[in-house]
C-alpha cells in the first residue's frame, strides 16, 4: 500500500474535496491511513463540504480518528440549508450524525442558489493550507476546487488520494 507523503509540519489546516460516486473497491483503510498521516504531519483542522461520497466518508473517518487525536477540529462547510434534500435515507442519517460531531458548521446560503457550491469551495480554498482530493475528472466541483487551490496556493499544496 502506497503511503501518503507529507514531510513538513507547515500545514495546519486541510480542505477535503472529492467525487460523489466512489468505486466499490475504494479502501477505507488506506483512506484512514492517509488522513492519519496528514494529522501526524501537523494538520489540526479539516474543512469538509459533507457532500455524499468522498466528503462524507472522510468526515466519518476523521471522527473515528478523534479517538487517537482528540484535538482534531472538523468544520462542516454547507453550501445551503437543505443540501441533504436529495440524499438517500441512509446518507441523510450519516450526514446528520456527522453534523452533530462537527466543531463548527458554516452555511453559506439560506436556500439553494446558483453558485452556492462555488462559494463553499472558494471558502475552503481560502481557509486551508493544504487540499486533500479524490479527483479523477477534469470537470465538476472537485476538479474546480483542485484548480482553484493550485492557482491560489500552489500545486505542491495539493495531495491526491489514489
Amino acid at each position: 500500500m502506497q503511503q501518503l507523503c507529507i514531510t513538513t509540519t507547515e500545514y495546519k489546516s486541510c480542505a477535503i474535496t472529492g467525487h460523489r460516486d466512489l468505486p466499490k473497491n475504494l479502501s477505507r483503510e488506506k483512506l484512514k491511513a492517509d488522513l492519519r498521516a496528514l494529522i501526524q504531519a501537523g494538520v489540526q483542522c479539516f474543512y469538509n463540504g459533507l457532500a455524499v461520497g468522498f466528503d462524507l466518508l472522510t468526515a466519518e473517518l476523521l471522527i473515528e480518528l478523534r479517538l487517537e487525536f482528540p484535538d482534531l477540529h472538523l468544520c462542516g462547510c454547507i453550501p445551503f440549508h437543505g443540501q441533504d434534500r436529495y440524499y438517500s435515507a441512509e446518507d441523510k442519517r450519516r450526514y446528520y450524525k456527522v453534523l452533530e460531531e462537527c466543531d463548527d458548521v458554516v452555511v453559506f446560503c439560506s436556500e439553494y442558489q446558483r453558485g452556492c457550491y462555488f462559494i463553499r469551495n472558494d471558502y475552503m480554498v481560502e481557509k486551508a493550507d493544504l487540499l486533500f482530493a479524490y479527483c479523477l475528472s477534469k470537470s465538476g466541483g472537485a476538479a474546480y476546487t483542485v484548480r482553484a487551490f493550485q492557482k491560489k496556493k500552489g500545486k505542491e499544496n495539493v495531495r491526491f488520494f489514489v
